[in-house]
């Protein structure tokens, strides 16, 4: 009688399992599908989550080891003999910023410099010809936003940085201070030309006033603000800020043409 039992209730239960492996499976599938849509999942957090990496820059306007690949760029893109790489952990990046770049990286000839249209131009008597003149461009105010800077004297571009969301005064005011950093890093000694009055003045403020928004959409923008700030907060200089008189001398050289 029980051997009889025990087999019935083994029946039972699989036919259950069955059951509600056969209604509730879809059910979870389709559940998971739509909670999707709204940024949530049921699967583990681990499964679900971006994996950070972490940004090694052995050569760029400040060394170092970031989190972010826009940060990274920051410090590279434009900056002769640039060497970075990224790295799963921040063990494997602090073992290699602690080493040698070549023995994760290839070494590779150096790249020509851009060099800006009007190069042969003459310049004003008034301007500084070793100099750096930064500028910035908006498709839209705001909207996709970039700036450079270009040495004076060759026309050759320095540094260029974009395009993000943001405006014009914000590219300015980033232009100008990457281009501090840059040269108190290389211990270059030459005058900064800007024709944007706002963002000279924001930098003697050491604050970027601007009234963009801070949303989803600009916050990586502000995280490059904040840091702009800091850097100026944080550093002295002597390198001038002068502007560039537009109406008497004509387009700035780091201008991107757009006009």
């Amino acid at each position: 009688m029980n051997l009889i039992f025990s087999a019935k209730w083994y029946i039972v239960t699989l036919f259950l399992l069955s059951f509600l492996l056969f209604i509730l499976y879809p059910l979870y599938k389709e559940t998971n599908k739509r909670v999707k849509l709204f940024g949530f999942s049921f699967l583990p957090l681990s499964a679900v989550m971006k994996k950070e990496k972490y940004y090694v820059v052995w050569a760029g306007v400040s060394p170092g080891i970031y989190t972010s690949w826009t940060d990274c760029q920051l410090q590279t893109k434009g900056y002769e003999g640039a060497k970075y790489k990224s790295f799963e952990s921040r063990e494997e990046a602090e073992k290699a910023f602690a080493s040698s770049p070549y023995a994760y990286i290839k070494r590779s000839a150096p790249s020509p410099a851009k060099t800006i249209p009007g190069a042969d131009a003459p310049l004003p008597a008034a301007v500084a010809e070793n100099s750096l003149a930064v500028d910035a461009a908006c498709s839209g105010n705001p909207g996709a936003m970039e700036y450079r800077g270009v040495h004076v004297a060759s026309r050759q571009e320095i540094f260029h940085f974009g395009p993000m969301y943001g405006t014009n005064n914000i590219g300015e005011f980033l232009a100008i201070v990457h281009g501090l950093a840059l040269l108190k890093q290389k211990g270059f000694d030459m005058p900064i030309y800007s024709d944007s009055v706002n963002a000279i003045n924001w930098i003697k403020q050491k604050k970027c006033k601007t009234k963009l928004p801070r949303d989803a959409k600009t916050e990586e923008l502000f995280h490059l603000i904040e840091r702009a700030e800091k850097w100026l907060r944080e550093n002295t200089y002597t390198t001038r800020i002068l502007k560039w008189e537009t109406k008497q001398w004509g387009e700035i050289p780091a201008d991107f043409g757009r006009k």
